[in-house]
């Protein structure tokens, strides 16, 4: 929204500066974008008089002037302009007087003297015509300094409007508000309904109430419409960003600006029988004021007669019925119409028109009348004419309902206590009812205020009014109690802190993937594609997080960094309607297993740095050989806890390398995080005073059988005082039958109350022994 102060001035004006106006009504909540100076380029231009003319007997195209300026002589001047005529007022810049790149002086133009220049509002810097002088109204008083007659001590502001405020998009709304800001009064336009001079109508039939709840619209006969705009309308029309079209034009627009209602005006001679107000029928077309011509959707709100479409309600008038210069008579229309009947149609069209931009948001369905008054008493007033009654076509408009503001809450949302008069006073400025009701206040809000509609939006609005540099700062006070944190539970910021100690780094990916990575990676998975994509390769949500990983990897890859190891804690989502958002952990190792050193050869991570990784997670892990669609079907594990399957530990499946345009296959794994949070709670046990003794035992097993599954069976043999049993070597090669291999495993024993004797070792040694050999038929190798 785009004004002149001065504009806004003559309705309200506060003790303010241009620059405190624009903080207050920014603080209040009316965004003040910018302050555009329009001070011109310019000094010593004054109103001048053409008295006498001559043509130059020197030159063609050049006139000898005298021109007065409220002096007593006249000033010579020499002028080139073709307008140029005896009793014009034009500026005339005198001798000293500084103009945008040039100051004038007296000179001799052809052997004639001339003591100034008479100029055009391109030389004055007021705009890009130069095609003559700039005519100045013929009733200026010579002398008169150009910048006072024009106004042009003037600021231009530029507003920047939430949605919510419909309101502020006419002056008048501005002015009210300015008010309630500053307590000042405004002094708003007195709109009396105009005498009618004719009882001629036009029949309008609202077909669609819902959609248009009031019509108001009345015949003026007669009008002059080459009458030429007043000045003070049109400068207010062009600092508002408005370009002057001719009287019945500014007139509609002049009403749009101040009071925020659109008008629209019809040449009564171009319509054929009565206006309907209907939808559109669909393929109806219409031609547009702007010449574009549009195809119109049966959700379309129209303003027809018999002929068909004459307007697009509130968004454009048509071509076929506007007016112009020839116009003699004119229907006059202002309307209601519903927002969600104007909302988004203009866009279909690449519009955003200044109509349209209020009806979205809703326009004060108690203004329409006085609006059309107000356009009437103006229309009359410039281009003369016989006004008729009004016609009327009302429906249900929105009711205002009352709202309980409870003066506790009010102090409780606020921080601070405010007193029932101030709180009446400030809802009263915003034109409210307010009426007391116990220990609450009633408010009825206005009709303007169509956002106004809970308790909450009228604290926001005396919170606003106080200002909220006037609430007091207080320090929060609250009862501080540590929560219980429950030791036989890991919490995700623990899982993190494992991985980040064992070098990996933390990522953030998108939850919305790329669909085709979603083929790849999930095979006859059925991800959730987004309705409304932000870009063609993010429209499904993804069901793994292995897609931004390797996303993540190929970014890093591109960067020149080698060795990759990262992490993420993120939902994945599964079900038609993404019912089941499951959290997961899921991981990526890239590259070599350590940084470059001088301590140990560099050599590729593997399987088993990943896993030993994956164990550091939780204890109880176990890992069997499977086949997941993508990963390495000879280097893929499925990872299980207490009997449950909770995720997948391997390599890139090769076929996909190229697919992600990778020369090496990262290694990759992916957890159910719920699994993964059990711990064991930690428990006292007092150190043994006696010795521990080692066994280790070297079996020979079959080349399919996972060690796991041995150290299994070893540990569901040992007697209570064996402490530990672990692999610590793999043998294939010679003495070991093709087809074998030998797992060497290390027992340690230790009773916490006495030396274990030699027959007792030697006793749970053959026990373990013994069972690996029944259960998987192992041999002990000598």
């Amino acid at each position: 929204m785009q004004f002149s102060e001065a504009w806004l001035r003559a309705l309200v004006n506060p003790p303010l500066n241009t620059t405190q106006l624009a903080h207050a009504l920014t603080m209040a909540g009316l965004e003040v974008e910018g302050v555009a100076d329009l001070t011109p380029g310019f000094s010593g231009v004054v109103v001048g008089e053409v008295l006498y003319c001559e043509k130059h007997p020197d030159a063609d195209r050049l006139q000898i002037c005298r021109v007065g300026v409220g002096e007593t002589d006249s000033l010579p001047i020499v002028c080139g302009a073709p307008n140029v005529a005896v009793g014009m007022k034009v500026p005339c810049a005198r001798v000293g007087a500084k103009l945008p790149g040039m100051e004038i002086r007296a000179a001799q133009v052809r052997g004639v003297e001339s003591r100034g220049m008479l100029c055009s509002a391109r030389e004055l810097g007021l705009s890009q015509d130069g095609a003559g002088l700039y005519v100045l109204p013929a009733d200026a008083p010579p002398g008169t300094d150009l910048c006072d007659l024009l106004a042009l001590d003037d600021k231009v502001f530029t507003l920047k409007l939430t949605p919510n405020r419909a309101d502020c998009f006419g002056m008048v709304g501005i002015a009210r508000e300015v008010a309630a800001i500053t307590g000042i009064p405004a002094t708003l336009p007195k709109v009396a309904p105009v005498l009618q001079d004719t009882t001629d109508t036009w029949r309008v039939n609202v077909l669609e109430s819902a959609a248009c709840p009031l019509y108001c619209g009345r015949v003026i006969k007669g009008v002059n419409a080459r009458a030429a705009t007043p000045d003070w309308i049109a400068t207010r029309l062009e600092r508002a960003g408005l370009r002057p079209l001719g009287a019945i034009v500014d007139v509609t627009n002049y009403v749009l600006l101040e009071m925020g209602q659109p008008l629209h005006a019809f040449d009564l001679g171009k319509l054929s029988g009565a206006l309907r107000v209907r939808w559109a029928a669909a393929g109806e077309s219409l031609e547009l004021l702007n010449g574009e011509k549009v195809v119109l959707a049966a959700d379309m709100l129209v303003i027809a007669d018999d002929a068909g479409p004459q307007a697009l309600a509130g968004i454009m008038g048509g071509a076929p019925s506007a007016v112009g210069e020839a116009t003699q008579d004119v229907f006059l229309e202002a309307a209601f119409f519903a927002p969600e009947a104007v909302a988004g149609r203009a866009r279909r069209f690449g519009l955003s028109t200044d109509s349209s931009q209020r009806f979205e948001r809703g326009v004060d369905y108690a203004a329409t009348r006085v609006a059309l008054e107000r356009a009437s008493a103006l229309l009359v007033q410039i281009c003369g004419g016989r006004p008729g009654p009004v016609v009327e076509a009302k429906g249900s408009l929105p009711e205002r309902k009352p709202i309980t503001l409870r003066l506790d809450r009010l102090a409780r949302m606020l921080g601070f206590s405010m007193g029932t008069d101030e709180a009446a006073l400030y809802l009263e400025r915003l034109g409210a009812r307010v009426a007391p009701a116990g220990d609450a206040l009633l408010v009825t809000p206005p009709s303007f205020r169509f956002d106004l509609a809970i308790e909450e939006d009228l604290v926001e609005e005396l919170a606003r009014l106080r200002g909220y540099d006037a609430i007091p700062a207080q320090v929060p006070r609250a009862a501080v109690a540590m929560l219980p944190v429950s030791e036989t539970l890991a919490s995700e910021a623990d899982l993190a802190e494992r991985l980040v100690h064992r070098d990996y780094q933390e990522v953030v990916t998108y939850s919305f993937v790329d669909p085709a990575w979603e083929a790849t990676l999930n095979e006859g998975g059925a991800p959730l594609a987004l309705q409304n994509p932000i870009a063609s390769h993010l429209a499904v949500m993804r069901t793994t997080l292995w897609g931004g990983l390797i996303d993540t990897l190929k970014y890093n890859l591109d960067h020149q960094q080698s060795r990759v190891r990262i992490f993420e804690l993120g939902r994945v989502f599964h079900g038609v309607r993404a019912q089941e958002q499951p959290r997961r952990l899921a991981g990526l190792v890239y590259g070599p297993a350590q940084e470059e050193q001088w301590g140990s050869p560099t050599r590729a991570a593997d399987f088993f740095d990943l896993k030993s990784d994956v164990q550091a997670l939780a204890a109880g892990l176990e890992f069997e050989r499977a086949s997941h669609p993508a990963l390495h079907p000879g280097l893929s594990v499925a990872v299980s806890r207490a009997g449950r399957q909770v995720g997948w530990l391997g390599a890139l499946h090769p076929r996909l390398l190229s697919r992600f345009d990778l020369t090496l296959a990262p290694w990759l794994f992916e957890l159910a995080l719920d699994a993964l949070t059990a711990q064991e709670l930690p428990r006292y046990q007092a150190l043994s005073r006696f010795p521990s003794l080692r066994r280790d035992l070297a079996l020979v097993v079959a080349e399919d059988i996972p060690a796991a599954s041995v150290l299994d069976v070893l540990r569901s043999a040992a007697v209570p005082y064996v402490r530990s049993v672990e692999l610590f070597d793999l043998y294939r090669g010679k003495g070991v039958e093709p087809g074998k291999k030998s797992l060497a495993f290390r027992v340690v024993m230790q009773d916490t109350e006495r030396t274990l004797t030699e027959a007792e070792v030697e006793g749970a040694v053959t026990r373990m022994v013994e069972a690996a050999q029944s259960r998987l038929q192992a041999q002990l190798r000598s």
